[in-house]
Parts: C-alpha cells; sequence; structure tokens
C-alpha cells in the first residue's frame, strides 16, 4: 500500500444487482451509522444491473467498479471489492440491506482477539409481513451466538484473512461465504457471530416462484460445495445433501402412500396423516426458540422446512446435470427488479 492507504481505516463493500430503491437505502444508512472516528472508504460492485444503480452509486459517494466480462455473481462482486479496498478491515454488505447503525461498536472488541477473522451480527427482515414467504423466511436468518463455522453475506473481516485464503470463490453462484470459511478455519481463523442487530434485508419475496427459486439456487449451492469437499477431512455440506435426498424423496412418495392407504385401508390412510402430523409438531417445536411469540408461526416455518426440500432437490439435480455436460452454472435470480 502507498502513503494514501494507510488514510482509510475501514473499507465498507457493498455489492448489488438491480437493487433499485433498495440500494439507494442500503448507501444511506451506511452514511448514517456512526463509525467511531474511524476513516472509511465506500465501494460499491454492481453486477450487471439494467436499472441505473451505478450511477445511482456514485452520486451518493461511492466508489464504482462493475463485473467487466465475468458472470454475475455475489463472490466475483465481493472479490472486486475487497482487492480495491484500502482498509485493514472490509465490511461486506449486500445491496438490499440497511446497517445498523451501532454495530461496528458492537463488533470491533471481538477483532482484539487475533485469531477472529471476521465477526457479523443479526440479519433480520425489514418487512417480513410482506408475504407469507418473507414472514417464515426471516426465521432463517436467526442463529445461535457465539463462536460459529462461518458468516453469512453481511460480515466484519479482515482483509489479511481475505489475502490469505485468496477471497471468495466466483466459481459458485451460491454458498460462497460458507466455502471461504471453510478455508480461513483450516489455516486457524475463527469467526464470531454476535448478539447484536447488524443489518436490516429486504428480501422481496412475495411469490410461490421466488420461494421455490431461491431453495433452488441453495440446493444447487449445496451439491457443488459438497461435491467439492467430498473426499477431505471436513467434507461441507455432504450432510445435508444426503439428508436432502432422503428427505425428498419421502415426500415424492408419501402422496402415493396415502392414497394407496385411504383407497385400500383407510383406517392406515388416517395412521398416515396422523403420523405426519406428529412429525410437523416435532418440527415446529424444534424451531420456537425462534418465534417464542408465535406458534402458528413456527408450524408455518416446519412446513417450509420440510417442502423446501423439493426444490433443493431439483437444485442439487440441475448441478449434477450441468456437470455431465460440462457447464457452468448460471445465476438463479428470483428478485423482481425494482
Amino acid at each position: 500500500m502507498n502513503a494514501d492507504d494507510r488514510s482509510i481505516d475501514i473499507s465498507v463493500v457493498v455489492i448489488g444487482r438491480n437493487e433499485g430503491a433498495r440500494l439507494q437505502a442500503c448507501l444511506g444508512s451506511i452514511h448514517a451509522a456512526d463509525w467511531l472516528g474511524l476513516r472509511r472508504e465506500l465501494i460499491y460492485v454492481d453486477s450487471h444491473s439494467r436499472d441505473g444503480s451505478p450511477a445511482k452509486a456514485r452520486s451518493m459517494g461511492a466508489e464504482v467498479y462493475g463485473l467487466g466480462d465475468a458472470k454475475p455473481c455475489a463472490a466475483a462482486g465481493r472479490n472486486i471489492g475487497w482487492r480495491a479496498a484500502k482498509g485493514r478491515l472490509v465490511l461486506f454488505l449486500d445491496g438490499d440491506t440497511l446497517l445498523e447503525p451501532g454495530f461496528l461498536a458492537q463488533a470491533l472488541p471481538s477483532l482484539s482477539d487475533p485469531c477472529v477473522a471476521a465477526v457479523w451480527g443479526h440479519r433480520r427482515e425489514i418487512e417480513p409481513q410482506q408475504s407469507i414467504y418473507t414472514r417464515v423466511l426471516d426465521l432463517d436468518w436467526i442463529f445461535a451466538a457465539g463462536r460459529v463455522p462461518y458468516f453469512g453475506g453481511d460480515a466484519l473481516v479482515r482483509r489479511d484473512a481475505l489475502a490469505a485464503v485468496g477471497g471468495f470463490d466466483d466459481q459458485l453462484i451460491a454458498g460462497e461465504e460458507p466455502e471461504l470459511c471453510r478455508r480461513l478455519r483450516e489455516l486457524g481463523w475463527q469467526i464470531e457471530h454476535l448478539d447484536t442487530p447488524m443489518t436490516r434485508h429486504d428480501l422481496a419475496i412475495t411469490t410461490l416462484r421466488a420461494w421455490w427459486l431461491r431453495a433452488e439456487r441453495a440446493g444447487l449451492a449445496y451439491a457443488q460445495v459438497a461435491a467439492r469437499y467430498r473426499r477431505t477431512a471436513d467434507p461441507l455440506w455432504a450432510a445435508e445433501v444426503r439428508r436432502n435426498q432422503r428427505h425428498a424423496a419421502a415426500l415424492l412418495v408419501w402422496p402415493l402412500l396415502l392414497a394407496l392407504s385411504l383407497a385400500t385401508l383407510p383406517w392406515l390412510g388416517l395412521a398416515w396423516i396422523f403420523v405426519s402430523l406428529l412429525l410437523l409438531r416435532r418440527s415446529a417445536q424444534r424451531c420456537r426458540w425462534k418465534c417464542p411469540q408465535s406458534a402458528m408461526l413456527a408450524w408455518c416455518y416446519a412446513a417450509h422446512s420440510h417442502l423446501q426440500q423439493l426444490p433443493i432437490l431439483l437444485g442439487q439435480w440441475r448441478w449434477w446435470r450441468l456437470q455431465r455436460r460440462r457447464q457452468a452454472p448460471s445465476l438463479i435470480e428470483y428478485k423482481q427488479v425494482m
């Protein structure tokens, strides 16, 4: 770094694609946050937006970069951002989030431990009531605090740690954060999750199709990452892939067994329904800690956790088909352009 680089303490890297008003709100929240007197820079990396996002970001004081010929994906955008960053710390944010103003004050003490590579806090939905999908998926952001295996899309990361592992893998269209964290853990780094608000998020999922595509993208990421590490001492997501296959197979067979039972032995069909409700109740009880004020929401989340196994399996199938054809996966978009 040159002498001017030492004037930056923290670099904020925002990535986005067609976020429109969400991006403007994100950049506004960054300007409004408490930076504790630290010197900062704001970098925005755009993934081939068609809504004028680069110009909007530039007008709000961001240094703007684009992907060039690279395919749109979060990993490529984050790599461009942190490699252009001058700060020793990099705060990654998605363009559809709002930064909580006091997060930095809560996060910096954790980085006094030289073993901690990254710190992150809670992400929650801005408008969980916008749809049943958003209300349920809001619970996906709730994790226990402490030392954890990986961070999500919003995190405060040491630049040296990113450099040590070469940054994110831009061959991944999703799941790039856990995969990066696996490589960090191999080098002895640790990840800290704080029990404090970090960002508010605008998932903007209001249709069954969007919900399905998001889960399908997750399934592709599971399969892609699991295939890479299946023969290692830390086979990331291998267990999740096998569990999904068993779970989805059971869901596909269940309607047939129920129909046959009701047609031949009605009492057995009723028993199938009763057992299924018991299993759903058990799932609702297990996730009740995420929504202690709403039993109904816990039941909805339990149903989501089971039903999403079908599009997740489809995402796995998509990955295997691409592998046989020796093709790279393309971005799976589920959000509407604002």
